[in-house]
């Protein structure tokens, strides 16, 4: 079996974030195929990593189960509720990481400027 790579404790999860979405939980309906943990877990490893959403591993679950969940999570404000939260108890760190454009190497042709034949016309 492989190792799942989970950003925090299942114990610290459920204390912290489960209540929180046990209020927005208050319908009925089928048993959800993955556990909130896991498709927190699988929200963060996209966001950490910035994969497309196809290419989640399948260790954490159908990637368009956890898509249609983010979206509906973050339309209506409680994944970045459960973000803050789990910042404020320190939990997690957020970060913000920026790529500066001239620190990558990019090869002269890439970036799209005239070639020698177009600048003699």
């Amino acid at each position: 079996m492989k190792n799942r790579h989970y950003p925090i404790k299942e114990c610290d999860f459920i204390k912290i974030i489960e209540p929180h979405i046990i209020k927005y939980y208050k319908r009925p309906g089928r048993p959800a195929s993955i556990s909130h943990y896991q498709f927190f877990s699988a929200v963060l490893y996209v966001l950490r990593t910035g994969i497309p959403w196809r290419d989640v591993p399948d260790l954490y679950g159908h990637w368009h189960t956890i898509y249609m969940r983010f979206k509906r999570w973050s339309e209506n404000g409680l994944f970045w509720n459960l973000l803050y939260r789990l910042q404020q108890k320190k939990k997690i760190k957020m970060d913000c990481t920026w790529v500066d454009s001239t620190t990558v190497a990019i090869h002269r042709h890439g970036s799209g400027s005239l070639k020698k034949r177009d600048l003699n016309r």
